[in-house]
């Protein structure tokens, strides 16, 4: 049992940084790996990173690598996702969410945050 808050989004420049955080708490806070989504209007949900739940083994797609960075703090009851060189193509609303206790990033995702809005102007 897990509950998300996603937190840090905004209205940035592009070429700035933005750091989002997801807060999670409940039974098994501690105990899900944790993904990083976006979906912008018109798109598919699209992922983008996530962290495991027990060793901090992260994973990120090609179009992000390198620029965000997932990472957990706060005794594993925060899982940041730091964005630099934000581009206009990054505006989207993220979302983080966790698969079921104990499984991998490769799991399907079941509790999901409310998202919050990341808008990058040029």
């Amino acid at each position: 049992q897990v509950q998300l808050v996603e937190s840090g989004g905004g209205l940035v420049q592009a070429g700035t940084s933005l750091r989002l955080s997801c807060a999670a708490s409940g039974r098994t806070a501690t105990r899900h790996a944790v993904g990083w989504f976006r979906q912008s209007p018109g798109k598919e949900r699209e992922f983008l990173a996530a962290i495991s739940w027990n060793e901090d083994i992260t994973y990120y797609v090609d179009s992000v690598k390198g620029r965000f960075t997932i990472s957990r703090a706060n005794a594993g009851n925060t899982v940041y996702l730091q964005m630099n060189e934000l581009k206009p193509e990054d505006t989207a609303i993220y979302y983080c969410a966790a698969p079921a206790l104990g499984s991998s990033w490769l799991g399907k995702y079941e509790y999901w945050g409310q998202g919050t809005q990341v808008t990058v102007s040029s």
